[in-house]
């Protein structure tokens, strides 16, 4: 999420209430999560174990909760509550609009795209040209939707990611200030559901189909031309490269990579990055070949007991 301006890093230290290292004039352009950090993003680490991987991410502005060794070129805001104060500082500078009317006067909608009855449409949106969008139909704010794509009843883009904190008192929270970019003719199915990024974009590519009833995390980037069927769980912050196909029932741990023209056959569970060109089956995943020989053998064995005795 990039800022409307250039801050110092004493102005976002006096929002947060907190002490910081380096520089006061130091710029600070925006705030991000690890995976899609950039020079001048602030980034929010509260776990020893993440301080390296932070530290020595492309951000140059790190919220922690222990003043370290400040790498050359960056500053630390130190803080006592990292995950607090990044949901602080979402709320200032991405702060939730209430809409009073079912389609926003600040939504931007292309020509000759279809508007069916109950669809709610929120503030910022930008929706382009030759679009049909079915009734009951929710899209959160700021999302951006390209030419030519189809979007069924019931499917809500942009509700907030699936991101906690466990305390004492219950889960915490992370709170979303992220979009969802749908790109050029795309189709979308009925009751899908895509949540908006973090901090940065889901992203659906030109050409990709969603089949009813599929899920799609935050901040996960799917590529061209991709074919997903129902019932498809989709974690967060997954890369699908071009021209996938994951057929039903498929399910996702987050932060992989399931390479092009990849084909992951149904009730698959994909538990970690996968080469492209290739086709998957089984949990944990392995190529389709090799599982179905393996089942193939397994269903030996009783014959090979009974030759036995």
């Amino acid at each position: 999420m990039k800022f409307h301006k250039k801050y110092s890093l004493q102005d976002i230290a006096t929002l947060i209430d907190c002490t910081f290292v380096g520089d006061a004039s130091f710029p600070v352009l925006g705030m991000n999560e690890i995976h899609v950090v950039e020079p001048g993003d602030i980034v929010f680490v509260d776990h020893p174990k993440y301080y390296d991987k932070a530290l020595q991410s492309a951000a140059t502005i790190i919220l922690i909760n222990k003043e370290v060794a400040c790498p050359e070129g960056k500053a630390l805001l130190i803080s006592d509550d990292p995950f607090r104060d990044f949901n602080t500082l979402t709320r200032h500078f991405n702060p939730f609009v209430a809409s009073s009317v079912a389609i926003s006067p600040s939504a931007k909608i292309g020509t000759d795209t279809v508007i069916q009855p109950n669809v709610f449409i929120g503030n910022g949106v930008v929706i382009g040209d030759n679009c049909l969008i079915h009734s009951n139909v929710a899209i959160y704010d700021n999302t951006v939707i390209g030419n030519n794509v189809i979007i069924h009843s019931g499917t809500v883009l942009g509700a907030d990611a699936f991101y906690y904190k466990k305390r004492e008192t219950g889960f915490d929270q992370l709170i979303s200030g992220g979009r969802v970019v749908i790109e050029d003719n795309v189709g979308i199915g009925a009751l899908c559901t895509i949540d908006k990024g973090v901090t940065g974009d889901t992203t659906i590519g030109e050409g990709t189909k969603l089949d009813n009833q599929v899920h799609v995390g935050h901040d996960t980037v799917i590529g061209k031309k991709c074919l997903i069927a129902s019932q498809t769980g989709i974690a967060g912050c997954v890369i699908i490269e071009d021209e996938v196909t994951l057929w039903g029932q498929v399910g996702t741990t987050s932060g992989i990579t399931i390479g092009s023209k990849a084909v992951v056959m149904g009730q698959t569970g994909v538990t970690k990055s996968v080469e492209g060109g290739k086709s998957y089956f089984g949990t944990p995943i392995q190529e389709s070949r090799e599982k179905l020989k393996q089942l193939a053998n397994i269903k030996k064995i009783p014959d090979i007991l009974n030759k036995l005795k």
